[in-house]
């Protein structure tokens, strides 16, 4: 007790006198030792220590011991170059000091090198017990890395996923990237397991007069030796030009004291420094966002971005994240994060109305700028990534119902045209009093900074009601493996209800014989405007170019049907289940279109697991409910329209595999996992033979999607 008292003084004069070494989860107070303590410690008075407190702020990190302290016994018995804990309570940490300094540039690789051999040189009998879950052969060293990628999913990304998770979402970070990546570590080469630092940044590293040493030991693992080495090439922003002649130096002098510690390390070196690259990923983010907390200015602004932009781009590869936001809609992003702090609540985000759509009597403007500043906050749970809009679940203060903020996602290279506004067919549907669940519009605007030093240049959103039941927080469930009966007898009684919006005070234009001619036309010139890779990718495995596409198409007729609204992206995310009203809502109506009624039906079941029985009981159910005049010669037509659907999959799934859009979506994230299937539909209902489908063989990423 005495010991503790007393060390909680001298901590709590270290913190008065202010820091001499900021670290990234800690602060170091160097101090001389007076009486009592220095008796009680055991040291002469005047001796120097370091007295290391958390920092509050310190983002999560993997961790393989709880006590630092505890490691540093261990340690300091086999390295006595390591510093040795002299005390240790809660919140804080006495070390004995390590005189030097924090070299300014990285120390040479022979150097870094020596340091991380003597490590490889410590047994296990020397290091604290094991957790459990650890690999049980001490070689595993695909065991090791999957094992260190399930920490970092729990440790990393789930210590921070409820408050940070709705901005990952939004920059398009699947809740899933990590769990997917540790599923998907190869085979590696057997090494022997070593004491790993775990952290060694520059900042844990001291110059003394006998050589270099390293602090901060609280990461400490036991494992694969190459993780060390990637830790320090990733953590010590090591530049290109320096990575070989340090991987050279590291083999060398780990090869003199284990030589079975370098077995594999061409082979096996990238898959750590992609793990490194991963998990980095979530601490940058969060490190930014919290500056962004203690100074949320222009330049603050800028320079978040440029970190998360940087974290993003070296995380695609290893988590398969698709294509990264652009500068500006990081921007967007962080910008709405930092606006949403409570303090900041008088400056709530400025907004310009869209006239377009009316103040809502239930919804006025005030409701409008509340729920923008709520946004960027929103938790995990009520954040909801497509494929080309981030929506937003939120409960406004005074309004009884919950909303969603939807905006478009501006990085998503949407090659399906859309023809009506969103906003026009819902006010339609509402209009027209007609039996169908779907979202109604509160709002149309444009959202922007409050305050004119931010360049943040706004962007559009819209305002929903929201569809997806009572309990916020559970995820709305969608009929992912197909419809229920009841589920598909309320979706076609919907489609027959559509029929009653007057399709001309929509599109006037619209609903002109020739449908099928019409939607060939516009799958040619999709075809037509796709980027020169995918087109060539398209040509390499068998898929015609446009004009040969377009004689395909001409074989076959459709008979005109009377034209009706269609939804026109029926997939099961955008179908929504509900306990508390309608069997089915549909939602995100962007592609809404006026045509033949068939087609819809038809494109949802493409879109959509179906069973045989299931779409039988829709047909049907859809020609009794239907008008004749919508529904003649279906028996004969449904089956064009499920092959132009299969055709147009074949080239958006693989311009999607090409240039990585929309693989967050998770509709997106399926279609492309049954690629090679849907091709080799494709090309063998168009009459082609194709050739044999594979990634790796066309140069294109391994994207990990099946």
């Amino acid at each position: 007790m005495r010991t503790d008292a007393a060390c909680r003084a001298f901590v709590a004069r270290a913190a008065a006198a202010g820091a001499s070494r900021e670290g990234p989860r800690h602060r170091d107070h160097v101090l001389p030792l007076a009486e009592p303590l220095a008796g009680l410690l055991g040291r002469a008075p005047g001796t120097p220590v370091t007295v290391r407190l958390p920092r509050p702020d310190a983002a999560p990190a993997v961790r393989t011991w709880e006590s630092e302290a505890e490691i540093l016994r261990a340690v300091h018995r086999v390295l006595p170059r390591a510093p040795e804990c002299l005390a240790a309570g809660e919140g804080y940490v006495i070390h004995s000091h390590v005189d030097g300094r924090t070299p300014d540039e990285g120390p040479p690789p022979q150097d870094i090198a020596a340091l991380l051999a003597a490590l490889a040189q410590v047994r296990r009998t020397a290091l604290p017990p094991l957790p459990p879950h650890w690999p049980r052969n001490h070689t595993d060293s695909q065991g090791f890395l999957r094992t260190l990628a399930h920490l970092a999913d729990r440790q990393i990304r789930g210590a921070d996923w409820r408050r940070y998770g709705g901005l990952f979402t939004a920059l398009g970070v699947p809740e899933d990237a990590l769990t997917r990546f540790a599923e998907r570590v190869p085979a590696l080469t057997r090494r022997p397991y070593v004491l790993l630092h775990g952290d060694l940044r520059r900042a844990q590293l001291v110059v003394t007069e006998d050589g270099l040493h390293c602090t901060g030991w609280e990461l400490a693992s036991y494992g694969d030796p190459l993780y060390d080495l990637a830790v320090h090439l990733v953590r010590a922003r090591r530049p290109e030009t320096e990575r070989a002649a340090l991987v050279r130096a590291w083999a060398d002098a780990v090869a003199r004291a284990r030589p079975a510690a370098v077995a594999g390390l061409g082979k096996d070196l990238p898959h750590y420094l992609a793990l490194e690259h991963a998990q980095s990923l979530y601490t940058d983010v969060v490190r930014a966002v919290r500056a962004l907390g203690r100074s949320f200015d222009p330049g603050s602004l800028e320079r978040a971005t440029a970190v998360v932009g940087d974290a993003l781009r070296a995380a695609t590869e290893p988590l398969r994240l698709g294509r990264v936001p652009g500068a500006d809609e990081i921007e967007r992003i962080l910008f709405r994060r930092g606006a949403a702090r409570p303090a900041l609540r008088p400056r709530a985000i400025a907004w310009t109305p869209d006239r377009r759509v009316p103040e809502h009597p239930g919804f006025p403007h005030h409701a409008v700028a509340d729920a923008l500043f709520l946004e960027g906050a929103a938790p995990a749970e009520r954040v909801f990534k497509g494929a080309a809009h981030l929506t937003t679940v939120l409960r406004v203060p005074g309004t009884g119902f919950p909303v969603v903020v939807r905006r478009e996602v501006t990085v998503v290279l949407r090659r399906e045209r859309s023809f009506l506004s969103e906003h026009a067919v819902l006010a339609a549907i509402e209009r027209s009093g007609v039996p169908v669940a779907a979202p109604r519009v509160l709002a149309l605007g444009t959202s922007h900074a409050a305050d004119p030093a931010h360049r943040y240049r706004g962007d559009r959103f819209a305002v929903h009601t929201y569809e997806g039941g009572r309990d916020l927080g559970r995820r709305p469930d969608h009929p992912v493996d197909g419809l229920r009966p009841h589920e598909a007898d309320h979706l076609v009684d919907q489609l027959a209800a559509l029929t009653g919006v007057d399709p001309a005070g929509i599109d006037p234009l619209g609903g002109r014989p020739g449908f099928y001619g019409w939607l060939s036309e516009q799958l040619v010139a999709l075809v037509e405007a796709l980027p020169r890779q995918s087109q060539q990718t398209a040509r390499f495995l068998g898929l015609p170019d446009g004009p040969r596409l377009r004689e395909i198409l001409a074989r076959h007729r459709v008979s005109d049907r009377a034209p009706a609204l269609l939804h026109g992206d029926l997939n099961p995310w955008n179908l929504v289940r509900r306990d508390d009203g309608p069997a089915l809502t549909l939602i995100d109506w962007e592609m809404a279109l006026v045509g033949d009624p068939l087609y819809e039906l038809v494109r949802h079941m493409h879109l959509t697991p179906t069973r045989p029985e299931i779409r039988d009981r829709m047909f049907r159910r859809w020609a009794a409910r239907l008008d004749a005049r919508h529904t003649h010669d279906w028996q004969r037509d449904w089956r064009v329209y499920r092959w132009i659907e299969l055709v147009r999959s074949a080239y958006v799934d693989l311009d999607r595999l090409v240039t990585g859009s929309s693989l967050d979506a998770p509709n997106v994230r399926r279609a492309v996992a049954s690629y090679g299937m849907t091709l080799a539909a494709a090309t063998a209902s168009l009459g082609l033979s194709g050739r044999p489908w594979g990634l790796p063989r066309l140069g294109l990423p391994r994207l990990g999607l099946g």
